[in-house]
């Protein structure tokens, strides 16, 4: 069984993501030893200096890398990263299973972006697009995209 761990800066704050990722959590227990592990999110003043989010992304990375298990490929979630369909998630995981180990960690940063030595450390660079979304919904999202992956991977009607 794969073990696939989603890393990532800050809590869900509202109910309803925390239940989207309750559900998808349950649904992938067949499938994968999957889990979600939170990082604190660093606090800023309202208007902070470039300085202030260079410091904050800094630390959040530090902070990411120390989250993700040992011996797991890194999937870092940015908008420069390749775009995959949700078959190519579903070989990328498969291949991942079967010559990498077993163990993948993808990587959401927080509000202000991902660290370059969080990118670097990564063996894989993912776009889910160009488009910018919440943190807590590109967290949902990426939550459904392993779920389906996985059901591709088991060739079940979930993925028509």
């Amino acid at each position: 069984m794969i073990k696939i761990t989603i890393v990532c800066v800050g809590k869900l704050k509202e109910k309803y993501w925390r239940e989207a990722i309750a559900e998808y959590t349950k649904r992938m227990s067949r499938y994968a030893d999957f889990s979600i592990v939170e990082t604190d999110e660093e606090r800023l003043p309202d208007d902070p200096s470039q300085s202030q989010i260079d410091n904050t992304i800094i630390r959040e990375g530090e902070r990411i890398l120390s989250k993700i298990p040992k011996g797991s490929q890194i999937a870092a979630m940015c908008i420069e990263g390749k775009s995959y369909s949700s078959e190519g998630l579903a070989q990328l995981l498969e291949n991942n299973k079967v010559y990498g180990g077993g163990s993948i960690a993808f990587v959401i940063g927080g509000s202000w972006g991902l660290s370059d030595q969080v990118k670097k450390t990564a063996d894989i660079r993912m776009s889910m697009s160009e488009m910018t979304f919440p943190h807590q919904l590109a967290r949902v999202m990426l939550c459904e995209q392993i779920y389906r992956a996985c059901n591709i991977m088991s060739n079940t009607k979930y993925h028509k």
